[in-house]
């Protein structure tokens, strides 16, 4: 199966099952899970930043972060398409009691910095007081400009903001302009990594910042029920989606540009190719295909994807160069009949 839906389908790689059977391990909420403990400290020196700490999850990873920048009642600057806004069920509201003030994304995935700066609130007991400026690279497949994360940087500086950064596919921002991962996670007082998705790990994220920070996430980490015991299993897994799949995210990026020229050539299907940076595609349906219909006729022609007017295909490692033109084919086959 040829599977679009997202690039969190990406099975470990047998390295990486190879590394989990064979890990040393620990109990982690004691502190004494070796291979965690290696791969925080690994992680933290390769991204710039004096600490690490290593979650379930990227929904954990940003909850903590903002958990530990914001007390209850304040509130955080984000944009409206934010993951850690609209995706992660209003765990900074419900858990923390925190106040998200969204933003609208410009197209380029930006939040326009005269809205940033518009959206502070005054020193007054009448409004939540705004603490933190939420940033996420990439955002629907987008990478934000590096002269654009520095002026957001400066911004929150100027009004005595933190600055966070959803890295979630941070990894591909990075391939994409050439950079290394630190060149992006400079800009940032914290920062989260998914390793689960186009890096492959089966499970985790992490969470980057100073020794205050994670001292304070780890405590919040464990009341939030994420304190993992021997969890150097997946921590193995995780050190070599640091080391070895980072680089090949540019594969994916070279799919997903040859999915989305194939797609322009078909007439049921609009897109934008300047808005395939990485490995996201996004095409729009024609008004008269039954968009049921196209998911049930692609699965049975060994494609799966979400069904939506708007398609979003991404790309990853389990995807090949044969799998695009295979895809090109079924879309094809399929659209000619419904």
């Amino acid at each position: 199966m040829i599977d679009f839906r997202s690039d969190t389908v990406t099975q470990p790689t047998a390295a990486m099952r190879q590394a989990m059977a064979a890990a040393q391990v620990g109990d982690d909420v004691y502190g004494d899970d070796p291979t965690v403990n290696r791969l925080e400290a690994m992680a933290a020196e390769m991204f710039g930043f004096d600490s690490a700490l290593f979650t379930s999850s990227g929904t954990q990873a940003n909850l903590l972060a903002l958990m530990s920048h914001c007390e209850r009642g304040d509130e955080y600057l984000c944009g409206q398409q934010a993951h850690n806004y609209k995706f992660e069920g209003g765990g900074a509201a419900v858990l923390g009691s925190i106040q998200p003030q969204p933003l609208n994304n410009q197209a380029d995935g930006s939040i326009a910095l005269e809205d940033i700066r518009a959206a502070i609130k005054p020193d007054d007991f009448h409004f939540a007081r705004t603490r933190l400026l939420s940033l996420e690279n990439t955002i629907g497949g987008k990478v934000l400009p590096q002269e654009y994360l520095a002026k957001a940087q400066q911004l929150a500086f100027n009004h005595g903001l933190k600055i966070h950064l959803d890295g979630a596919r941070v990894a591909n921002a990075a391939v994409a302009q050439g950079l290394e991962i630190a060149d992006i996670t400079q800009y940032f007082d914290s920062v989260s990594i998914c390793l689960s998705k186009g890096l492959a790990a089966p499970v985790g994220s992490l969470l980057l910042g100073d020794e205050r920070l994670i001292n304070k996430a780890r405590r919040w980490r464990k009341m939030l029920g994420g304190g993992m015991r021997q969890a150097g299993i997946l921590a193995a897994a995780a050190e070599l989606a640091l080391t070895e799949q980072v680089a090949r995210l540019a594969e994916d990026h070279a799919n997903a540009k040859a999915l989305a020229e194939g797609l322009s050539q078909l007439e049921e299907l609009a897109l934008d190719m300047s808005q395939v940076q990485t490995n996201m595609v996004f095409a729009t349906l024609a008004d008269e295909v039954d968009i049921e219909a196209l998911v049930k006729g692609l699965l049975q022609e060994g494609v799966r994807i979400s069904g939506a007017r708007q398609l979003r295909l991404v790309t990853h490692k389990d995807i090949s160069a044969a799998d695009i033109d295979k895809t090109l084919q079924a879309f094809k086959r399929v659209l000619s009949q419904v």
